[in-house]
């Protein structure tokens, strides 16, 4: 992504302004920038390596106020990015309360591909509890709740303004300034910083590379059959069109003898 893209995304109002890029906004926020990501293509499909490295932004930084608890360990081995071994050793950390067993009480059982990915906290009362009374939302679908998609999230997390407010507008404690958030201030704070993770490919752990990652991540985790569902419709739209081909060269060649007759009357 370009310098320019980045440094708008990181910005705020301002260096809109003086960029003097027209926007739409109401009287709160500003909208997210369209990125044009890679996978919106007709027959693109997600980058699996920026999946991979999503996930890891989201399991090392995200998942401690963040649940996507609509994503089963399984997802990730249909998805191809992780082997079975990895998946089922993460799932494995995993305690599960299962039962009732035979003598009808609860117990506790190491994870499997068949669960889905607890959540840091027991319930919303919990996360309330521990968030100053904000519930951090379920990140599973969060891509198609929000206006803008993966766009919004990119933006979001790169357009905290290290506390910085804008004159007038003024925060209450424990909220910070985000001008793509509604309303300017939010109850998180900025999640990212530089080299929070370590990339195992030795990708540069930078604000913008992760959240662009966890943004690709979150976007796949909203739709795990994206891919699938490219590949099932160009082979359906290819299936078609030979059908009508073969239909049509069919009627031509059935229904010619009998349209181009000519039909003659003597009296």
């Amino acid at each position: 992504m370009s310098r320019f893209v980045v440094n708008i995304a990181r910005g705020a109002a301002a260096p809109v302004l003086a960029a003097g890029v027209s926007v739409l906004c109401n009287e709160d926020h500003i909208p997210s920038v369209e990125l044009h990501w890679a996978h919106h293509g007709m027959l693109s499909a997600y980058d699996a390596k920026s999946v991979r490295r999503g996930f890891q932004v989201y399991k090392e930084v995200c998942s401690t106020c963040h649940s996507v608890n609509r994503l089963a360990f399984r997802n990730l081995v249909e998805y191809g990015a992780w082997s079975e071994a990895e998946v089922k050793a993460m799932a494995e950390e995993v305690d599960v309360v299962d039962g009732p067993n035979d003598e009808g009480e609860m117990f506790e059982r190491p994870g499997k591909l068949s669960d889905y990915m607890p959540g840091p906290y027991a319930n919303d009362e919990a996360a309330r509890a521990a968030n100053n009374g904000a519930l951090p939302p379920d990140l599973s679908l969060i891509v198609k709740a929000r206006h803008g998609g993966s766009d919004y999230i990119f933006s979001l997390l790169n357009g905290y303004s290290e506390g910085f407010a804008p004159a007038g507008k003024v925060l209450l404690p424990g909220l910070y300034y985000n001008p793509y958030f509604a309303g300017g201030a939010i109850g998180m704070p900025p999640p990212l910083m530089d080299e929070a993770v370590e990339y195992p490919d030795g990708t540069p752990a930078t604000i913008s590379q992760m959240a662009k990652d966890v943004a690709v991540f979150l976007a796949w985790a909203a739709e795990p059959e994206h891919d699938e569902r490219k590949k099932a419709g160009f082979r359906w739209i290819l299936a078609l069109s030979i059908a009508a081909l073969v239909a049509g060269f069919t009627k031509r060649f059935k229904w010619a003898p009998l349209k181009a007759r000519k039909i003659s009357y003597h009296f």
